[in-house]
């Protein structure tokens, strides 16, 4: 698998574009707990050359401590801005998956320090309310650096979220599924019912 590169991110700040964001989600497809948006910002000395970011890839190519590890070093360097913005189920329920999605990202950009100046955005859909320049990229988790890196930490802080889920609801086994649908999941559910973090809608 290619490694994600700050190719794009290169290219837009050669023609003047100083803090570029990459947009990531996780979440949209379980059948309880949030979505979850990461949103980065690199500077422009930013580099991965001969540095532990060069061996980071999206989310789903990591493992659960891989993406600890990652994220926590995202979190700890002075060269990288992020935020992470989650939308619940309540939400979700209301006004569907795919707008609880953008609301996540439109919030994300909006906290997010300094603000952005253009968005990269995993998948196919722009964000039609934001006036910003963006540009939606078809697997861009894959390909550009501060997507993949959005993702890693999307992806951890819903992890945790659903493990203290666990906690407070044991026997749905959140701590292992997450909230996805799995075997074991639609079992604890006809056993339980749902729950108060499960979504009604899907």
């Amino acid at each position: 698998m290619k490694r994600p590169t700050l190719r794009h991110e290169r290219a837009l700040w050669r023609v003047g574009y100083r803090f570029v964001a990459g947009l990531d989600e996780v979440g949209v497809g379980p059948l309880a707990g949030p979505v979850a948006v990461g949103c980065v910002i690199c500077k422009r000395n930013f580099s991965i050359k001969n540095s532990p970011f060069a061996n980071l890839r999206d989310s789903k190519a990591l493992s659960g401590s891989q993406r600890r590890y990652f994220a926590n070093l995202l979190k700890k360097h002075p060269d990288i801005s992020y935020k992470i913005a989650k939308v619940y189920p309540r939400v979700i329920d209301r006004i569907n998956i795919f707008q609880a999605t953008r609301l996540a990202m439109h919030r994300a950009i909006e906290r997010i320090s300094p603000q952005p100046d253009f968005l990269l955005i995993d998948g196919a859909a722009l964000l039609k309310r934001n006036s910003l320049p963006q540009r939606a990229v078809v697997k861009g988790d894959r390909k550009i650096f501060s997507i993949a890196a959005a993702s890693v930490l999307a992806k951890v802080a819903r992890d945790r979220i659903m493990k203290r889920w666990a906690l407070r609801l044991p026997g749905y086994g959140f701590e292992r599924h997450k909230g996805y649908a799995t075997r074991s999941h639609y079992k604890a559910l006809k056993k339980k019912g749902p729950s108060k973090i499960h979504r009604r809608s899907f």
